[in-house]
């Protein structure tokens, strides 16, 4: 991944662990004190909440453990890459797009950012400047032609 997806990662294990559990044991607190917990949905709802945050945290965790973080701003060239910015021009439209091909934990294709495991990114990369990708997708075959890669 790169250091902004590990850096977006540690944040949410931060604010999980320093706000949010404290809030939830504190919402579980306040239910047990309203009595029968079997008909207490306040209760349940925050056991439920609880059970979330502590799946999450676990999950962070390992992720962030087993994480290999490649700097983008270190690599240049024009041979597409992990951390590339690629420029795409889709030859049945001439419309232009840019992706920059991330981890799968920072992916968000709306911002850009597309998984190193999606179809496209795995067609493009070893591809250079000037070659031609052809992707196959839902809606059937598309064809894109590499118009600029940049790092960083």
């Amino acid at each position: 991944m790169t250091p902004a997806g590990l850096a977006q990662l540690e944040e949410e294990l931060r604010t999980l662990k320093a706000v949010e559990r404290p809030a939830v044991i504190k919402a579980i607190a306040e239910a047990r004190e309203h009595g029968d917990l079997s008909e207490n949905a306040e209760y349940h709802a925050a056991r439920e909440r609880q059970s979330f945050i502590e799946g999450r945290v676990a999950e962070l965790e390992d992720i962030i453990s087993r994480a290999q973080v490649i700097d983008a701003t270190q690599l240049s060239g024009d041979q597409v890459r992990f951390g590339a910015t690629v420029t795409l021009a889709d030859e049945d439209s001439d419309d232009e797009v840019a992706y920059t091909i991330v981890g799968a934990h920072e992916a968000d294709i709306k911002s850009g950012r597309m998984s190193v495991h999606s179809p496209l990114a795995r067609a493009l990369i070893g591809k250079h400047l000037g070659d031609r990708v052809e992707v196959i997708t839902p809606g059937g075959s598309k064809s894109y032609e590499i118009v600029d890669v940049k790092f960083g």
